[in-house]
């Protein structure tokens, strides 16, 4: 039988870029070296080659076996070493591979491992860039598999070697216009429904297996068991044919969040009355569609998918998460009710797919191809490998139903191939799985006659208007004349949010101010309109989680991507997170906002309270002091303040349930200086007039370059370089879109040209301020005036 045995402790590790002589610490895997640096401000992080290393004594293996390592992923690729020969190389950081050491060991005795793991950027290995820290090093750990001669295969791609398809009696009806492909050539039934000639309240399952050597010797017994542990069905197959359907009557279905239903499959290899190998999966048995105009649908019953964004790092610990972590993020998701999680933007642990699996979120999973396309013609090939290891080895998953190809990838430019290359990785995407739909998520400045437009089953956009530019209720104007104009494309809210600092506590919050209050507002009235909005098939929240980002330096705390309705460090959950709570959650909840503004030089404060309760009161010092009835948002008025101290409780009931809050505020003379956002070097106040402020340009003027001088020509990460131009790059884009940059936001756009990023800035929310139909001659002329020697 094989053995599985973790293989993390006792490693030794060094960033010198030659292992032979060079100075170890002691480390434990999960590690990362970039777990400081990748997030602590200081604009740069460590991204080169290093080691890791360890001793392995030759064990006992019995005739035929072999010995393996599981290297569960390797950032952002790497190479392994045993006793100074190389056994493997990896290109991508997320998913895991096997590497057979068994030919590379000593007869007897110790045998030296070398892992070379390498987060530099490769022009071939995707991603290129993006608005994350790309964290080096072993961060998911590493296993030792022991394999009996003939195995179920471990190889390939790094799948289990089984798959299990599921197809329900239910399929999608004649009229949706995307929905789950279902098998050819069979009839629709009278009710107007696809047939799929599974009797009602049935199941076929559809068991694969793949067995290194197999021979007659060899048979493969599917052992299929309930969530009790029952036993519901046997089946027996020989290895050299090892396909097999199941017809499972009184199927349970895997019902989302409401019901997250999960069945076990156990494989066994057999060689006469002996059971050499085994491998199981969970899996839940589910059918799923999406319509244009009514959204997603779940075993026929339409499902609003309204959630948040997840990336997979920590305060401190980077990307080396264990089990429990990712089992306490995806606790705190079903804290809030979302019913669904895209994973930005990799492939994530094993760990978090299966807790998935078990609270039933929907899932987006996608591989990185981000920000900006290489223009070295073998990333394709990368891309692809990506993506088959992020589908192979996350098949069995029922809460993944969606493969997503690309995120903003048209952010640094649209380059030669990239529709093609989207054209392709959909057809690979569908020749692996066809029964999942595949998606993409487009930058918001991305033309609503895009070419990138119908390749996928489902679009979706990232949007911040309301953060970036505009104001937040450009939001449903944008997505109802999407509609409009698309009504046939199936369109959702891939990313949208706003960032939240907890320190800044603003009497009238505004847009840019990085208050917890602003992004609360925001997410109040994002919350509200997308619920309203059945045809979005759906929403994610950028971001629940805080994280890392070496390059960001805003709103006085550098490092970080603040947006997270939890802190990095998953000890604070912003006031953002409970209006999600009001509107998602079931379980009876009520939370007093304000509280981290808890000095205030006021005789009296406005008091906003979240809750899903139909009715709240308010307690002043113990005392009542009004009930409101209403919907998610309460706000009691001219709530007295005490001198010193005021004690504040809020209680509210639902379902027979009662439930309370409570916080405290002092009165003081003065309001704190730490509650107000520090001006920044590069704020752009009176930028959305610029063109007022600068020299007129004719219409009719010929436009004028030179090679020493600034252009709309130069690439944007050249014109970054220089203060002078950045300053007119930043204000004239403020003043045509309203969006408000920072240096690190557009330096992702750094191998576009001033000229290609003005194309695609229509249709941007934000200044209503008239920009001249000669704008770009306008930036061209000021640019002109700047040298740049």
């Amino acid at each position: 039988m094989r053995k599985i045995i973790p293989f993390n402790d006792n490693w030794s590790f060094t960033k010198d870029a030659d292992p032979k002589g060079a100075c170890f610490e002691s480390v434990t895997l999960p590690h990362t070296w970039n777990n400081v640096d990748g997030m602590d401000g200081r604009g740069e992080y460590y991204r080169g080659k290093c080691w890791y290393a360890k001793t392995l004594e030759t064990p006992r293996l019995p005739e035929g076996y072999r010995l393996c390592l599981e290297i569960l992923a390797l950032s952002l690729c790497g190479r392994v070493f045993v006793n100074g020969r190389e056994a493997a190389c990896h290109e991508g950081g997320f998913s895991s591979f096997v590497v057979d050491i068994t030919d590379y060991l000593n007869p007897h005795g110790a045998n030296e491992l070398l892992i070379l793991a390498d987060n530099e950027n490769h022009s071939h290995i995707y991603p290129q860039m993006a608005d994350f820290t790309f964290y080096g090093g072993l961060y998911r750990g590493v296993r030792l598999l022991f394999l009996p001669p003939v195995h179920f295969e471990t190889s390939f791609y790094g799948a289990s070697g089984l798959a299990v398809t599921c197809e329900t009696s239910f399929e999608a009806p004649l009229e949706a216009s995307v929905k789950v492909p279902g098998r050819a050539g069979l009839q629709n039934t009278p009710d107007g429904q696809k047939g799929t000639g599974i009797p009602q309240g049935s199941a076929m399952l559809h068991l694969n297996s793949w067995v290194t050597d197999p021979s007659e010797d060899y048979t493969v017994r599917y052992l299929i068991l309930d969530r009790e542990g029952n036993a519901v069905s046997e089946i027996f197959r020989p290895s050299l044919a090892p396909k097999a359907d199941v017809l499972l009557p009184d199927a349970h279905l895997w019902q989302g969040v409401e019901d997250p239903y999960l069945y076990r499959c156990i494989a066994s290899l057999i060689y006469r009355n002996e059971t050499v190998d085994q491998v199981e999966t969970a899996f839940g048995i589910r059918s799923f569609y999406v319509d244009p105009e009514k959204g997603f649908f779940l075993n026929g019953k339409p499902m609003m998918l309204r959630g948040v964004a997840r990336h997979q790092d920590r305060l401190y610990q980077g990307w080396a998460l264990t089990r429990k972590e990712h089992y306490e993020d995806a606790a705190l998701i079903k804290e809030i009710g979302a019913n669904t999680v895209r994973l930005a933007h990799y492939q994530h642990s094993q760990d978090f797919y299966d807790a998935c699996d078990e609270y039933g979120f929907i899932v987006w999973a996608e591989i990185p191809y981000i920000s900006a396309q290489s223009d070295d013609p073998s990333a394709h090939e990368n891309c692809r490998l990506q993506m088959k290891e992020l589908i192979y080895q996350n098949y069995n998953h029922p809460s993944i139903c969606f493969w997503g190809l690309s995120n903003e990838i048209t952010i640094a430019g649209e380059k030669p191939g990239l529709v093609e290359n989207h054209r392709d990785l959909n057809r690979l995407v569908k020749s692996i799985d066809p029964s999942r739909l595949t998606t993409m998520a487009h930058v918001s400045m991305l033309p609503l006659d895009s070419p990138l437009h119908g390749i996928t089953d489902l679009e979706s956009y990232n949007h911040y208007f309301g953060w970036y530019g505009g104001t937040y209720d450009n939001n449903e104007a944008w997505l109802d004349r999407f509609h409009r104009i698309h009504p046939y494309i199936c369109l959702g809210l891939s990313e949208y949010g706003a960032e939240g600092i907890i320190t800044y506590q603003p009497d009238e919050p505004k847009c840019r101010d990085y208050s917890e209050a602003y992004q609360a507002l925001y997410h109040e009235h994002m919350a509200k309109i997308l619920m309203e909005r059945p045809y979005l098939w759906s929403t994610h929240v950028w971001n629940m989680f805080d994280f890392g980002c070496a390059a960001r330096n805003e709103g006085g705390t550098a490092g970080r991507n603040n947006k997270g309705l939890v802190t990095i460090d998953r000890k604070i959950k912003k006031e953002a997170f409970y209006v999600y709570k009001a509107y998602w959650s079931r379980e009876p909840f009520v939370y007093l906002c304000g509280r981290r503004y808890a000095k205030r030089a006021f005789d009296t404060a406005a008091i906003k309270v979240y809750s899903n309760c139909p009715q709240v009161t308010l307690y002043v010092n113990g005392k009542p002091f009004s009930t409101q009835y209403g919907d998610k948002i309460f706000l009691f008025e001219n709530v007295p303040l005490s001198q010193g101290f005021t004690f504040l409780t809020a209680s509210a009931s639902l379902d027979g349930k009662t439930v309370n809050d409570s916080m405290t505020l002092e009165k003081t003379d003065k309001k704190p200086d730490i509650y107000t956002l520090p001006r920044e070097e590069d704020d752009l106040d009176g930028a959305v007039n610029w063109f007022e402020q600068v020299e007129t340009v004719a219409s009719d003027a010929p436009a004028e370059f030179s090679q020493e001088h600034f252009s709309i020509y130069d690439k944007i990460k050249d014109i970054l370089q220089n203060e002078d131009a950045f300053q007119i790059l930043a204000g004239s884009m403020y003043a045509m879109t309203g969006m408000k940059l920072k240096k690190s936001m557009l330096g992702m756009m750094g191998d576009q040209t001033l000229k290609e990023l003005s194309s695609m800035m229509t249709g941007m929310g934000g200044s209503e301020k008239k920009v001249p139909k000669n704008a770009m001659e306008i930036i061209n002329a000021e640019l002109g005036k700047i040298s740049k020697k």
